[in-house]
């Protein structure tokens, strides 16, 4: 059975998490989704779009399991403060590589309100990719503001809030191998 940290660890400023995915389901599932990426794209070459900095652990981990030929490249973008998005998306690092005539695949820690996601999907078709498709870790449907295609689900969740591989509360948590979730019943 996988370990989780001293529960005392992940209070955080009041806030108390419990145990929510281990990173064993975490790990067999983005093996699965190498699987279907590889039997779409391995012939295609595509550029995996990674957006920092929720989704560097999956996408790191998810990378090391692609045996074809890919790349990667990084985008930064910000909509949170504290455990509520803002609604505001603020481009913070672009791409560096013309996405023209490229299969490209956007790699996303968490998708919530689709705000973020919807803001990435309208600047790189300004590319013209060959094609443009959403591999997500993580995504709350109920939460969901605008209608997206996402292509690839790691896992449907409800709408709380999340910490851990990579997900964070204020900058802290991402180091945490598991995911956890907000415990609500919690009064400290």
């Amino acid at each position: 059975m996988d370990k989780f940290p001293n529960m005392d660890s992940l209070y955080r400023k009041h806030q108390a998490f419990e145990p929510f995915i281990s990173e064993s389901q975490i790990l067999a599932r983005i093996n699965q989704l190498a699987e279907l990426l590889k039997a779409d794209y391995a012939a295609h070459q595509p550029v995996f779009v990674a957006v920092l900095n929720g989704s560097f652990m999956f996408a790191s981990d998810l990378f090391k399991e692609l045996d074809f030929d890919c790349e990667i490249q990084f985008v930064k973008v910000s909509s949170y403060q504290g455990t509520q998005s803002s609604g505001s998306i603020k481009e913070v690092i672009g791409l560096n590589q013309d996405l023209s005539d490229r299969h490209v695949v956007i790699l996303e820690d968490i998708i919530d309100t689709g705000l973020t996601m919807d803001f990435l999907l309208k600047d790189f078709n300004r590319f013209k990719p060959k094609s443009l498709a959403i591999c997500s870790l993580l995504v709350k449907p109920d939460a969901m503001q605008v209608p997206l295609k996402i292509n690839y689900i790691g896992f449907e969740v409800a709408n709380e809030f999340l910490v851990g591989y990579g997900l964070d509360f204020n900058g802290l948590a991402r180091n945490y191998r598991n995911i956890y979730k907000l415990d609500m019943k919690s009064d400290r």
